[in-house]
């Protein structure tokens, strides 16, 4: 969500001579954006351990999509919708045989919680706090950060393998290289953003405006960005598909989708990502920089409204409108909202030789006292309907760890697929699909039908009680079939 009007300082890293130092502390000033990374990935691989859930819904598509890559037989007509970000990974992970799926997840869940540094990095640079008060540009950066998490069913997104806590990261990752002057990661992370969802795409528009005459040496990766992004998202579509728009067809008419005002339920929708005491922070932080002058944060808030506004054109087409589709610009409220911690603290700068406007500290300290705390109280809430999604997730990891063993009771999944069509629960068509090896649209999930065909056809359902599985078959013929219930 970088954009043109945001300043671009140099890149310290690259004007600046090396930190005077030696051993430890010298080693992590030079990688320490590595030991970031390396500490965001174990922390992601000990929460998936714990928390023993297995992909939603669509990541399990995702899977299938690389099974069927690498056997050369890829079908994106059916769910769910095509998009190529998580296809450029669960291609190579298909490889991987069964440590695949663990792979797609310690991958989504790390990119998923370094939005967290992120945000925290983005609302320490522009607090810009004094020496004096340094200690006010990490309170920023620690509410940021935290703040990050309390985005709405952020847990379950993330625990679920989802990919638009990842789109989050990338873009406010994009924001950060933007502003800390490295253009090619900016480039790199957008596009990246950009093929998980459409809206990035007049972002990285007028990022491209801006770069193009401002950053010659950039035209190559912007190219090739571009080429990258509709390669992807059509090409790829043009050949395994009815249509090479598929992923905006299957889109049309979702059930979800809003059917009347859609404009004011589009802000409504947008509203309940954050709470109500990071919202009133963000508009704080809003009239500060209205005030001062204070570009690059205005520059942030047009972009959230941009977004706003997208997706409000979208609705008004047709297409769903979901709460998950603004995370990212929920993402830059959350970051506002930490700037205007930092300012309150320490008063707001200005781009002008004016002084530093700062209240009395007192001030500062109890709004944001008032902050922490309106968080804290929502934030039980929050983890209170976590932990009851947790617990239904590991019960939906149990109901599906079962179903291999069910099919194994009837001859084991080769048999099955030789007895008929595969007819389960919605729910679980993708997950059918990929324990079966078969291309989503393989797996029904209208019985009648698929009865309706007088095809054999074998209907998997979960047991009315505790984590299992029955099976009828339908239409049988084959010897090694008729002894299947029904």
């Amino acid at each position: 969500m970088s954009t043109p009007s945001l300043a671009t300082p140099p890149d310290s890293a690259a004007s600046s001579p090396p930190a005077a130092g030696s051993g430890t502390a010298a080693a992590a000033r030079r990688h320490g954006g590595w030991l970031i990374a390396l500490g965001v990935l174990v922390v992601a691989v000990v929460a998936v351990q714990w928390a023993r859930t297995r992909p939603g819904f669509d990541p399990y598509g995702w899977l299938v999509w690389g099974h069927q890559t690498i056997h050369g037989s890829l079908d994106t007509n059916a769910a769910p919708s095509w998009k190529p970000l998580p296809w450029l990974f669960t291609t190579p992970f298909a490889l991987l045989g069964r440590f695949e799926m663990k792979a797609w997840m310690f991958l989504s869940v790390a990119v998923s919680l370094s939005g967290i540094v992120f945000a925290a990095r983005i609302a320490l640079r522009l607090t810009d706090a004094p020496p004096e008060r340094r200690w006010a540009g990490w309170i920023a950066a620690v509410f940021a950060g935290a703040c990050v998490l309390g985005i709405q069913n952020a847990a379950h997104y993330i625990l679920s393998a989802q990919s638009d806590p990842m789109i989050v990261s990338l873009c406010l990752g994009a924001i950060d290289a933007h502003l800390s002057g490295r253009v090619r990661s900016t480039i790199v992370l957008a596009v990246l953003a950009g093929l998980g969802r459409p809206e990035v795409w007049a972002f990285l528009g007028l990022y491209t405006l801006w770069a193009w005459g401002r950053r010659p040496e950039s035209r190559p990766w912007l190219i090739g960005g571009w080429v990258v992004t509709f390669a992807l998202w059509f090409g790829i579509p043009a050949l395994t598909s009815r249509s090479p728009f598929v992923a905006a067809n299957n889109a049309m008419g979702s059930g979800r989708r809003l059917t009347n005002d859609q404009i004011f339920g589009t802000v409504k929708r947008f509203l309940a990502i954050n709470e109500l005491p990071v919202e009133l922070a963000a508009l704080i932080a809003v009239g500060l920089a209205v005030w001062r002058r204070q570009r690059t944060v205005l520059a942030l808030t047009a972009a959230t409204l941009l977004w706003v506004v997208i997706e409000i054109a979208f609705a008004l087409h047709g297409w769903p409108g979901l709460v998950r589709y603004m995370f990212e610009a929920g993402g830059v409220v959350i970051v506002l909202a930490g700037v205007a911690v930092g300012w309150l603290l320490c008063g707001v700068p200005s781009p002008s030789r004016r002084p530093r406007v700062a209240p009395p500290l007192w001030i500062g300290a109890a709004i944001v006292a008032v902050l922490v705390v309106s968080m804290a109280a929502e934030g039980v809430g929050h983890a209170r309907d976590e932990h009851i999604d947790l617990r239904q997730q590991r019960a939906r990891t149990a109901q599906i760890a079962a179903l291999t063993p069910a099919l194994n009771r009837y001859g084991g999944i080769a048999q099955i697929k030789r007895c008929g069509v595969p007819v389960v629960r919605l729910s679980y068509q993708t997950t059918a699909a990929y324990t079966l090896g078969v291309n989503v649209s393989k797996i029904g999930f209208k019985l009648a039908k698929a009865l309706s065909h007088h095809v054999p056809v074998v209907q998997i359902v979960p047991a009315p009680s505790g984590p299992g599985w029955v099976i009828r078959g339908f239409n049988q013929t084959a010897a090694g079939c008729r002894a299947l219930p029904h």
